[in-house]
C-alpha cells in the first residue's frame, strides 16, 4: 500500500530480516557477546529473557547464524507445552535420532549422540529451547539433567533457556534452585532506547530503499512512547503509521500518524 508512495523496494518492517542486516542495539550486542562466551568458553546454561517482542528469539537466531556449521550444531525446539517424554522425543527428532518408546531410552540416546558428537565428530551441540517460561516445573528439571555428563564434570551440551521476564522469576525459586545454580550467563534483554527507536527506523528505511527522514522527531517519540522500546511492537506501529500517512498523501509520518496507527496494535 504504502511502498510506490515512498519509494521502497520492500516491506521496512516485516520479520524476514536476515541476521547479518538486524539492527544492533547496545544490548543485543551485549548479550551476543556474553552468549558466544557461554557457548564457546563455558559450554554450560544460560537464560535470556525479556517482555513480549524484546527481540529475544532475534538474539538467539543471530548468535545461531555466527556459529560455524562444522564445529557446531544447533538444535532449537521452541517447546511450550508437554510432558518430559515429550521433550526428549522432541530434542530426538531434531538430532536425527529413531524414537525410543521409554523416556529412559530416549534419554540415553540423547546423551550417547551428544557424546559422540563431542568426542568422535569434534562437534559442540548446542540447544535453544524458545518459549521455556511455558514449561512444566518437571521438564526444566529433565532438561537441566540433560546437560550433566561425567558425574557433573563436564560440559557437553550447552544449553540455552529463552522466554518471558517470568522464566527468570521462576527459576530463582527453591524448587529449581539446582537448575538456577547452573546457569552460568543469564540476561534480561531490554528495549530499545529513546534514542535507538530512531536509529533502528532509519536502518530498516535504509534497508527497504530511501534514507529520507520519513519520521518526524515527533513521530519517533510517538512510537517510542507507545511502544515501549519492544521491537515487536515498535515494528507494527510503524507499519500501520506508514499505511495512514499514505492514505493522506503525506511524504513524512507525523505524530498524527501514529495515534491512527495505535488502535491497530494495541
Amino acid at each position: 500500500m504504502y511502498l510506490k508512495h515512498f519509494g521502497l523496494r520492500s516491506w521496512p518492517f516485516s520479520n524476514n530480516i536476515a541476521t547479518e542486516e538486524m539492527f544492533a542495539s547496545a544490548a543485543s550486542a551485549e548479550l551476543q557477546t556474553r552468549l558466544t562466551h557461554l557457548v564457546v568458553d563455558l559450554r554450560g546454561i544460560g537464560l535470556v529473557t525479556g517482555e513480549p517482542g524484546s527481540g529475544k528469539t532475534s538474539a538467539c537466531r543471530t548468535l545461531c547464524s555466527s556459529l560455524h556449521s562444522g564445529l557446531y550444531k544447533v538444535i532449537y525446539v521452541p517447546l511450550s507445552t508437554g510432558n518430559p517424554m515429550d521433550v526428549y522425543k522432541t530434542v530426538a527428532w531434531e538430532f536425527g535420532l529413531p524414537t525410543e518408546r521409554s523416556r529412559a531410552a530416549l534419554y540415553r540416546a540423547i546423551k550417547l549422540e551428544v557424546t559422540r558428537l563431542c568426542n568422535e565428530a569434534r562437534v559442540r551441540p548446542v540447544l535453544v529451547v524458545d518459549e521455556a517460561h511455558h514449561l512444566r516445573s518437571d521438564v526444566l528439571e529433565e532438561l537441566r539433567l540433560l546437560t550433566n555428563y561425567a558425574m557433573d564434570s563436564e560440559n557437553r551440551l550447552c544449553m540455552i533457556l529463552c522466554g518471558q521476564t517470568e522464566l527468570r522469576r521462576r527459576i530463582a525459586m527453591a524448587v529449581h534452585e539446582a537448575l538456577n545454580q547452573r546457569v552460568l550467563v543469564r540476561y534480561q534483554l531490554p528495549g530499545l532506547s529513546r534514542d535507538e527507536t530512531g536509529k533502528y527506523l532509519s536502518h530498516l528505511l535504509r534497508r527497504a530503499g530511501t534514507e529520507l527522514p520519513v519520521f518526524e522527531p515527533a513521530a519517533v517519540e510517538a512510537i517510542f512512547q507507545a511502544g515501549k522500546g519492544l521491537v515487536r511492537k515498535i515494528n507494527g506501529l510503524a507499519h500501520h503509521a506508514l499505511i495512514a500517512a499514505a492514505l493522506g498523501k503525506s511524504k513524512v509520518v507525523t505524530a498524527d500518524h501514529v495515534a491512527a496507527a495505535l488502535p491497530e496494535v494495541s
